[in-house]
């Protein structure tokens, strides 16, 4: 995925996308909440994913033909790796999660994604700047803060298994960077899609999950409909739109918007409470994020720029084989 134009014209079409990223993102909480009232999490996830999966791999190879989905094997088992870390590990155990604490407060925990990454970079001696180490030492503070006293909100097990999903899409995340994987966005995604969602599937088979659909709800159906379609394709379309048409430090902000949707909705749907710890933890790791992803992006820039200069002014078509990529460290949405 590459940003054209880091500083390009903010277009009425971008604004439109961006807003699309904003609410629907920030809505999957709600969405999951409701799909595990009557489904059971892990064969929810599955099916969500699978059907995810059959749906943009269909379309994207009536639009793109075989070619589109031309990969070696090292890259179909790397998108296969991230799709189980980033999907059945993080979002399948969102699911589990949201059985137990509210979804505002799964939002606002997920949302420290971007802090444990820069802990994993300290394995690969990839010393990140003081300020970036301040963001992720605040961030830290707030997701101590909610864990601690965000039991109002839902249970000890399920604040445990909600950061046990974190970490696992931050490792999902962070090695996506670094391993090969497709070429082609929405075919590293189907690929990604169609892996987790069999993982959730084997392990919900092992666990004794069983599907009952005379006990499913029409709120749970709804949910799972709308997580499929608005969720996975709608969402993720536009999102993959905006890398390609919008600066990234944009796109970047829905980090900090979709817990603050999320919240919301839990408590207008849902009758969620909102406590003032809820409300600081929050504000506390939403304060590090931002401090860790603008670091990051200056220094991304300031790096782009170098680069650029030592070369010479040579064209437009120079210039943007330099501008900087966006780092799948700091703009995967969080397990949505």
């Amino acid at each position: 995925m590459t940003v054209n134009a880091p500083d390009a014209k903010v277009t009425p079409a971008v604004w439109g996308a961006l807003a699309i990223v904003y609410v629907v993102w920030g809505s999957t909480y709600l969405g999951i909440a409701l799909s595990v009232e009557t489904i059971p999490p892990m064969l929810a996830g599955s099916l969500r994913f699978l059907t995810a999966a059959a749906l943009l791999g269909g379309f994207l190879f009536l639009r793109k033909g075989r070619e589109a989905f031309r990969m070696t094997r090292r890259q179909f088992f790397g998108a296969a790796l991230v799709g189980l870390l980033l999907l059945t590990g993080g979002n399948g155990m969102v699911g589990v999660a949201e059985q137990h604490i509210s979804t505002g407060l799964a939002a606002l925990l997920v949302a420290s994604v971007p802090l444990w990454l820069v802990v994993f970079r300290f394995a690969v001696r990839d010393r990140p700047r003081p300020l970036t180490l301040a963001g992720v030492l605040v961030g830290l503070a707030g997701v101590a803060a909610l864990s601690l006293t965000g039991g109002q909100a839902g249970s000890t097990t399920g604040i445990v298994i909600i950061l046990v999903g974190s970490l696992s899409w931050a490792v999902g995340s962070f090695l996506s960077a670094r391993i090969a994987m497709p070429a082609n966005t929405f075919a590293a995604s189907t690929v990604e899609m169609l892996a987790g969602g069999l993982g959730l599937l084997l392990i919900g088979g092992v666990s004794g999950e069983r599907l009952d659909l005379s006990a499913i709800s029409g709120r749970s159906w709804a949910g799972l409909v709308y997580l499929i379609l608005v969720g996975s394709l709608v969402g993720f379309t536009s999102f993959a739109w905006l890398l390609g048409h919008a600066p990234i430090s944009l796109v970047s902000t829905y980090a900090y918007v979709n817990p603050v949707v999320a919240v919301a909705l839990g408590a207008l749907v849902l009758s969620e409470p909102v406590t003032i710890q809820v409300v600081a933890g929050g504000l506390i790791i939403l304060v590090g994020v931002a401090l860790v992803i603008s670091t990051e992006r200056s220094k991304r820039a300031k790096r782009v720029r170098e680069r650029v200069d030592g070369e010479g002014d040579v064209g437009l078509g120079v210039r943007r084989r330099h501008e900087p990529q966006p780092a799948r460290d700091h703009v995967d949405a969080p397990v949505e």
